[in-house]
């Protein structure tokens, strides 16, 4: 299946995988063994990464690092369906999703090849000379989230290695496969040994090596995207030593819909921010709020695309939802649902499960695609992160009313709204509690733009500009020149 099979295959590195392995399953096909993969010791990573540093920071030039990031994007690119074949096997999500994140993850490399190369500002003083300078921080430990096992990772190691960091970063357990075969791209780039080192180990070892990166003492700086709950443990270990901590965590993202917007747009962008990776996404929309007045032209058009949305594995390449990630997700999310309408909400819409029903079953991991309505906001659905593919709809009057219930969360990661009223969408966007806000549109993610939340949504940015800031250190120097 794939042109080259050896992208999978543990790079020969000189590290000491434990003996221990655990399997990789396609989501689709659950007793379906793709892989059995080896575990990787943190600790003998991080000081793999720490004995590279010094070569790395002081010894390349900014051009150097920016011409090793842009051939490893090449490799990428030259290599994208067979990346994009290994995550829909080892994710779940559809070929066409798996394609768009190929080239997400590839942007990250092209973008931070540039920001390497920029220069830093010094200023002047009567007494003498000011200079600011920013420095590597050192070696940065990462832990990225099975849902985008590509792009996540680019997203934190472009970076880190263009501020002149050295990178060990640990993929789910869930998707080792697509960060072995982006880490055999970055070894035929040419980037050094150590500089980028992986890290896989199985669910219950998992753990001990969030620990191990937060406590030993030559990381510096750790970044992690995945669940507030695990973030807040995270940031407690780091603590300690008081690294630099990035966290980019859960979200309740809610979609809101006023009175003048453009329904079958609306519509549109509510499936694209919903439905993508059966709604396994930090920043997709869980809550819906409707204007009464437009509320059932809205659900109505929503219902029928839902109907309609063919569900399948991934690698059939008519599929629009594939599975969601385990049978624990599925269980969740049914749980929600029940639980839900036993509040009073209305199971208004459910679309088809895969025509195959070989893929079905007890332990199954399709759920499909549904559209709940009259959900009560004190209901389990509403008030935390769904994770899955249900839109929970509820109904509004006026524009202080949807506010009060969008910021009504623990959390503020992303919100999106429709309107063509200008002078609302920039007031209800400033007033808002989130980090990211899309006005008409439901998919706002793109290097060039701050990632990142407020609340228990996370700490610090990735993307744009800022993202390589989180890498280096300032440095105030004062040469004294005046006599």
């Amino acid at each position: 299946m794939l042109k080259d099979p050896t992208l999978t295959e543990w790079p020969d590195d000189g590290s000491s995988p434990s003996s221990a392995t655990f399997p990789v399953f396609d989501p689709a096909s659950p007793t379906s063994i793709l892989a059995q993969v080896s575990s990787r010791d943190a600790k003998a990573a991080i000081e793999k990464c720490h004995d590279a540093l010094p070569a790395w920071r002081d010894q390349t030039t900014a051009m150097h690092r920016s011409s090793l990031l842009s051939e490893w994007s090449k490799l990428i690119q030259s290599n994208s369906e067979d990346l994009a074949t290994i995550m829909t096997l080892e994710s779940g999500k559809a070929l066409s999703e798996s394609r768009g994140e190929v080239s997400y993850a590839k942007s990250f490399l092209d973008y931070y090849a540039a920001e390497a190369i920029r220069p830093t500002g010094a200023g002047g003083d009567p007494k003498g000379h000011v200079m600011a300078v920013q420095q590597a921080v050192g070696v940065s430990a990462m832990i990225a989230p099975w849902n985008f096992p590509l792009a996540m990772i680019t997203r934190k190691v472009g970076p880190c290695l263009a501020a002149g960091c050295c990178a060990v970063a640990k993929p789910s357990e869930l998707t080792p496969l697509s960060a072995i075969a982006l880490k055999n791209l970055a070894d035929r780039a040419g980037i050094p040994d150590g500089v980028f080192e992986l890290v896989t180990a199985s669910t219950e070892s998992t753990p001990q090596v969030g620990t191990e990166f937060c406590t030993n003492p030559l990381v510096k700086k750790v970044s992690f995207t995945g669940s507030t709950r695990v973030g807040k443990i995270l940031m407690q270990q780091a603590s300690g030593t008081v690294k630099k901590v990035s966290m980019e965590l859960g979200g309740n993202a809610c979609f809101v819909v006023f009175e003048d917007a453009d329904i079958d747009n609306a519509v549109n962008a509510a499936v694209s921010s919903k439905f993508r990776n059966a709604g396994q996404t930090c920043v997709c929309s869980d809550r819906f709020l409707i204007h009464a007045s437009v509320h059932d032209e809205f659900v109505s058009k929503l219902a029928e695309k839902v109907k309609n949305m063919k569900v399948g594995p991934g690698m059939d390449p008519d599929t629009q939802m594939g599975p969601m990630i385990n049978v624990a997700a599925v269980q969740s999310v049914t749980e929600k649902v029940k639980s839900a309408v036993a509040d009073g909400a209305t199971l208004y819409e459910q679309g088809s499960l895969p025509e195959d029903g070989t893929l079905l079953g007890p332990n199954s991991h399709f759920y499909p695609p549904t559209v709940l309505t009259n959900v009560s906001l004190d209901s389990d659905i509403w008030k935390t992160e769904t994770f899955g593919p249900v839109a929970a709809i509820v109904s509004f009057e006026t524009d202080e009313e949807a506010l009060q219930i969008a910021n009504n969360v623990d959390v503020g990661l992303a919100s999106y709204f429709c309107t063509k009223d200008l002078s609302r969408a920039f007031s209800f966007a400033h007033k808002l509690e989130v980090g990211m806000v899309g006005v008409n549109e439901g998919i706002i993610s793109s290097t060039v733009a701050p990632f990142g939340g407020v609340k228990e949504s996370g700490i610090g940015t990735e993307g744009s500009p800022l993202g390589i800031k989180e890498y280096l250190e300032t440095k105030y120097i004062f040469m004294k020149t005046a006599q």
